[in-house]
């Protein structure tokens, strides 16, 4: 068959991601592998699709190549997606599928994305392989990355493609119009809004127009256009050694002295291809500035939306997963699908609040089990990662269940207790009481201190 690779990784050749499909290159010979750089050449591409577009014409099957950056594909081939849209190369009926390395923070979402892209385009979709970084180094890995190909051969032969979605429901919705009053402005706090808003996203600007009206703060806008990005995210880790950017347009500074010193943040876009403008993934690969550092933790955030929301299950799990993961408090995320003045009205009342009394709440697993795949990445390669490493261990990252020492002989005793037969039948019928005694004394000591307030 003809296989297209469409090289996301903006190291080009130098991917670790692609060194597992020239692997499987070499065991199978019978077909053609063509390679497009197409993270090295995207400025290239821009101005001249020709070379993509025959290339994507001649192949069956197109094989997205490319590392997970930030819950989702580098900015450089989500920018590629959006060419390719525009261009509109015919695609239906041919194969779709793709091959990752991460440390599995987020790949699911990173699939979902370009799955959904590709159905978009009437293609039939096998589900990809999301490898860890350093699987091809092990016959594990190498022996499912076999298992892979030839499951795709098997899929191409006698089907068994991913069920596309449900489709979104068709028409122009109404476009949202102002309507809100600009109240009183207090000092004291500032709101920075993100965004990535064009002329024609006219919802999206009545929105942003009536939220800043009725918000008490006065707000600073930052127009993702605006700014000027020298391009996306290299993946060289030059950051990771020296805290700056190897780019010299400035905006590891802007971002740190303007966006993250903020007391709230809120982030506004149009949906686009099931995210929104690649200009907004540009932004957000290039805060890798921070390592892995959740240098925001505290701050609320909040979302303006433009689109159908509700059709958008991976978009919903990107946006609560990086609240989660970086300890903002989610404060709400607002459309133009229903009830938008009244929506808009409540966020801006519920931000106000989570500054003003600092919101927290505990992580879901979507925070617990991304913060822990950071933990341990970051203790390993604490000798290269030292800004992470310090900021890990002066937060208290490094939470490791092995140190909880203490912890470990209890729940052996106990374990030895509860395996004598006599200790057994009179501890059991109590296990219950004994579990919940420490919550009671809790609840015994609130009711204490309330009556010493009154």
């Amino acid at each position: 068959m003809k296989i297209l690779v469409l090289n996301g990784s903006p190291k080009g050749e130098r991917s670790t991601t692609l060194q597992t499909v020239r692997y499987l290159q070499v065991l199978h010979p019978e077909h053609q592998f063509l390679e497009l750089p197409v993270g090295q050449r995207i400025k290239r591409y821009e101005k001249d699709f020709s070379t993509p577009r025959e290339a994507l014409s001649q192949a069956e099957v197109i094989l997205f190549c490319y590392p997970v950056y930030t819950f989702l594909v580098p900015y450089q081939l989500h920018r590629f997606l959006e060419l390719l849209r525009a261009d509109g190369v015919d695609l239906s009926g041919k194969i779709a599928t793709q091959i990752t390395t991460s440390k599995h923070f987020y790949d699911v979402t990173a699939h979902k994305f370009i799955e959904a892209n590709c159905f978009d385009l009437g293609m039939h979709v096998v589900r990809g392989l999301s490898a860890d970084m350093e699987d091809l180094l092990t016959e594990k890995g190498r022996e499912e990355a076999r298992m892979f190909f030839a499951q795709l051969m098997f899929t191409c032969q006698y089907g068994g493609f991913l069920p596309p979605p449900s489709a979104q429901p068709e028409g122009i919705p109404a476009v949202y119009q102002p309507v809100c009053s600009r109240v009183e402005k207090c000092s004291g706090k500032r709101v920075v809004l993100v965004t990535c808003c064009r002329e024609e996203d006219q919802s999206l600007l009545h929105m942003i127009q009536d939220f800043r009206a009725v918000l008490p703060y006065e707000s600073q806008v930052v127009n993702l256009w605006d700014v000027p990005f020298q391009g996306g995210c290299l993946g060289c880790l030059h950051c990771a050694a020296t805290g700056t950017c190897i780019y010299s347009d400035g905006f590891d500074q802007f971002l740190r002295r303007e966006i993250q010193t903020a007391d709230a943040i809120v982030y506004a876009f149009p949906i686009v291809n099931h995210y929104t403008y690649s200009v907004f993934k540009c932004y957000d690969d290039r805060q890798f500035c921070n390592g892995h550092r959740t240098v925001t933790r505290g701050t609320p955030v909040a979302y303006l939306l433009q689109g159908n929301y509700r059709y958008e299950a991976n978009l919903q799990m990107v946006l609560e997963g990086r609240s989660e993961v970086g300890g903002n408090y989610l404060c709400g995320v607002v459309t133009d699908e229903e009830n938008t003045t009244a929506n808009l009205q409540v966020l801006a009342k519920n931000l106000v609040f989570a500054m003003e009394h600092h919101l927290r709440r505990p992580a879901n697993f979507y925070g617990v089990g991304g913060s822990k795949i950071f933990r341990d990445l970051i203790y390993l390669m604490q000798g290269m990662m030292k800004a992470d490493h310090v900021f890990y261990r002066a937060h208290g990252a490094y939470d490791f269940p092995q140190k909880q020492k203490g912890r470990l002989l209890q729940m052996k005793l106990v374990g030895t207790l509860l395996a004598i037969p006599s200790v057994q039948k009179k501890i059991k019928p109590k296990m219950a009481d004994y579990m919940v005694a420490p919550y009671k004394k809790v609840i015994a000591q609130a009711k204490k201190e309330q009556k010493t307030e009154r």
